[in-house]
């Protein structure tokens, strides 16, 4: 039988402890730390050689030296999982925050986990209604998917997150629903922003809440989407729960990812980042979706900054790769104080026309969506052209257009924060804004789908 523990620290750098040893330790071996004060800090293995093993802290290192006992479990990190865990605010090592007990486990699960099997992934079909308009009718999210939200500094993506937090639901359906909610490296003012909207709106008796503070030793960012998703994956394969996992910020993931590929002195990759972010990011995205013959499915709504607003930051260049489109929340619509901010031009969602139309949202989904979107786009290059020729010199059916542009956004795309529309009230929203509009100009929607939803007032045709 092998000695596990060791006194034996030659280094230590930022997080991190070099470990002369000699017995064999496992990759991503479970650490525990004993100072000489009797404190214990938890870590794990990121690296092992024949003659040093580097282990990863997930507290501060303060009070660390040479006497200091460095314990292998010869086990993984798990998360201690339970079906009575909704309500709980947890820190990002699984410890709770709200001052009840520690979590009495069922199950201790794998916080690694694994993507999953291509074979047997079921296939997202199932629409599930934020009641946003932005989002559901026009960048749909379905059962399964991973939908990103590309944001930056100082835009309102939180509070977005946290509206979606307390309105998503699988329409029509009995299954049970839960939500998973894991903020990466948040202020203490927007921690207790989102326990009070938590706790006021009583959407946290349905939530699991994972919380790592700013201040918080940014090692635990690696592991916090880790714990969270495999307390989701126990809910839905275990449990049979439709979960949807919330991931705020993943830049601050990736800020901690570089930070420590920075104290292990590795080969940089594109602006600084490790060269296996890809990688690393997939392994955490690519764990969402739904399996063959289990009941549950995890849906994956990761929201991330781009630094400078740059959509070719490898954040998100690399985020829209691996995820089946993205939601773009812009800086120009909220400094005109539309709320929320979400540009639905450059927005996608792959997914979408797998969860709409007839027997799903309704049968003038998919074609409204399309007239909505273009007419939208031609009353944005329209007002780029009034800045040069004036309003004056357009015709009738442009100025038309251009009206649409901004009742677009004042009607459809801004709304309240608690505010939560039915896709029936999102699409009769979509035709109220194309009242405007003549029927010639309304190419995009079949004559049946017209004569069967369009306004009765009709534009005076000039």
């Amino acid at each position: 039988m092998r000695i596990k523990e060791y006194q034996t620290i030659n280094k230590i750098e930022g997080p991190l402890l070099f470990v002369q040893k000699v017995e064999s330790v496992g990759y991503k071996e479970y650490v525990k730390i004993k100072l000489p004060s009797g404190e214990i800090k938890r870590g794990q293995v990121i690296e092992t050689s024949k003659d040093y093993v580097i282990v990863q802290v997930f507290e501060s290192t303060q009070g660390i030296d040479k006497h200091t006992y460095v314990h292998f479990s010869g086990e993984t990190i798990k998360m201690p999982v339970s079906s009575n865990m909704f309500g709980r605010i947890l820190s990002g090592i699984g410890k709770p925050r709200d001052g009840g007990i520690e979590i009495i486990p069922e199950e201790k699960v794998e916080i690694q986990g694994e993507v999953i099997n291509p074979y047997r992934r079921g296939i997202p079909k199932d629409f599930i209604q934020t009641g946003i308009s932005t989002i559901d009718g026009m960048n749909t999210l379905i059962r399964g998917q991973k939908l990103p939200i590309f944001s930056g500094a100082g835009l309102p993506h939180n509070e977005l997150a946290l509206q979606i937090t307390k309105q998503a639901k699988v329409r029509d359906s009995t299954e049970p629903f839960a939500v998973v909610f894991c903020a990466i490296g948040i202020t203490n003012d927007e921690a207790r922003q989102f326990i009070s909207n938590f706790e006021r709106t009583g959407a946290l008796e349905r939530c699991v809440v994972f919380l790592n503070l700013a201040n918080d030793p940014s090692i635990e960012r690696i592991i916090i989407p880790r714990m969270a998703l495999s307390t989701a994956e126990y809910l839905a394969y275990e449990l049979g729960y439709h979960v949807l996992t919330i991931l705020t910020d993943m830049t601050n993931y990736c800020e901690a990812l570089l930070e420590i590929g920075s104290a292990r002195e590795e080969v940089p990759g594109r602006r600084g980042y490790p060269g296996y972010l890809y990688t690393d990011l997939a392994s955490i995205y690519e764990r969402a979706g739904m399996i063959k013959n289990k009941k549950g499915s995890v849906t994956l709504l990761p929201i991330l900054t781009m630094p400078s607003d740059d959509k070719t930051h490898p954040v998100p260049d690399l985020t829209g790769y691996i995820t089946e489109g993205q939601i773009f929340v812009s800086r120009p619509l909220f400094n005109r104080a539309i709320y929320p901010p979400v540009d639905v031009l450059p927005s996608l969602s792959r997914l979408m026309n797998q969860g709409i139309g007839k027997g799903k949202t309704r049968d003038d989904h998919k074609p409204l969506f399309n007239q909505l979107y273009s007419a939208y786009a031609d009353g944005l290059e329209l007002r780029g052209l009034i800045n040069i020729v004036g309003k004056e010199a357009l015709s009738k059916r442009d100025q038309r257009f251009l009206d649409f542009a901004d009742t677009f956004e004042k009607k459809f795309v801004s709304q309240g924060r608690n505010e939560n529309r039915s896709i029936e009230k999102t699409l009769d929203i979509g035709w109220e804004c194309l009242s405007v509009v003549p029927d010639d100009d309304l190419s995009r929607i079949p004559n049946d789908i017209l004569q069967k939803y369009r306004r009765r007032e009709e534009p005076d045709n000039g």
